[in-house]
């Protein structure tokens, strides 16, 4: 029992809605149909997928997650050495089943954009990779985490790749890339006493901050173009453009942190799980209204 709940807080079960949501989503809105694939999937990315993410991040995080004062929470668990061959274990044992049959459903592109899912979430932690020691390629591995399923979700059910599409995606990606960078701002400390390198201890936190702001205001722009471009029936697009305003508002207090200070930014790391979750309803009363105007995908 103790295992298992260490494994279900190394799983961030906060966070699960996060990458469980985006493919729902883009498969939902696609096939306009609940099927065997679309439960197999949201389960998958729901459960297994953050998982493996976490718990393969957990193992090999374990240096710097003992240096790291929010560590141990709802926040991710601090994975006692013990579990660590066990946690590599339940990651394939969980998550197998789920991609076989996911491939067994989808077709081959599909096979594509979930290896490459896959690989992203292995890629960031294990050793002998390591992205998230890469500057940069730490922030672009980590927003792939969670606009995979969506891409996957959208391959999976035959959507067609409009301009419009693309710009969606596009936008999803500089969320990923400006949340993971400003989540980072709160480490700096942390991993640089572990000798861990990300984008924020090399930008550091002031111009970290702020390239999330520019990220996150960037992407609000780039939903009100997709809007433009559909004319009418993405007025919903239109409105989902203005949920960049509360997480550029989470940011910008912090637009002037110094490193010294960069635990402080742990106070917007926390506004930004809520924040998750209201921009996550908005997000859903949107797709009901797209999907009363529009009757096909």
């Amino acid at each position: 029992m103790t295992f298992l709940k260490t494994l279900f807080v190394s799983s961030r079960p906060l966070s699960w809605v996060n990458t469980a949501f985006p493919f729902a989503a883009a498969y939902l809105m696609t096939a306009r149909q609940i099927d065997v694939a679309f439960l197999v999937g949201t389960v998958f990315f729901l459960i297994p997928y953050n998982v493996a993410m976490y718990g393969i991040n957990d193992v090999f995080d374990y240096e710097s997650d003992m240096r790291n004062p929010r560590k141990g929470g709802v926040e991710g668990a601090v994975l006692a050495q013990r579990y660590h061959r066990p946690m590599l274990w339940a990651v394939v044992v969980i998550t197998v089943p789920f991609v076989i049959a996911l491939v067994v459903m989808g077709n081959p592109l599909s096979w594509v954009v979930l290896a490459i899912s896959l690989f992203a979430v292995v890629a960031y932690s294990i050793k002998g990779l390591r992205f998230k020691e890469i500057p940069f390629v730490d922030s672009v591995t980590s927003s792939m985490h969670f606009v995979s399923p969506a891409i996957f979700g959208l391959v999976l059910a035959g959507a067609v790749f409009t301009p419009a599409r693309w710009l969606i995606l596009i936008a999803f990606f500089l969320w990923g890339t400006a949340s993971h960078a400003f989540g980072a701002v709160q480490d700096i400390k942390a991993d640089r006493d572990a000798q861990l390198s990300s984008i924020a201890t090399a930008l550091g936190a002031k111009r970290t901050t702020r390239l999330a702001i520019a990220e996150y205001a960037l992407a609000g722009l780039l939903l009100a173009v997709a809007a433009g471009l559909g004319w009418a029936a993405s007025w919903p697009v239109f409105y989902a453009a203005f949920f960049a305003v509360p997480y550029i508002g989470m940011c910008w207090p912090y637009r002037n942190l110094a490193d010294d200070d960069c635990e402080r930014a742990h106070g917007g790391w926390r506004f930004f799980l809520a924040i998750n979750f209201v921009v996550g309803f908005g997000v859903t009363i949107l797709m009901m209204w797209r999907w009363a105007v529009v009757p096909t995908a």
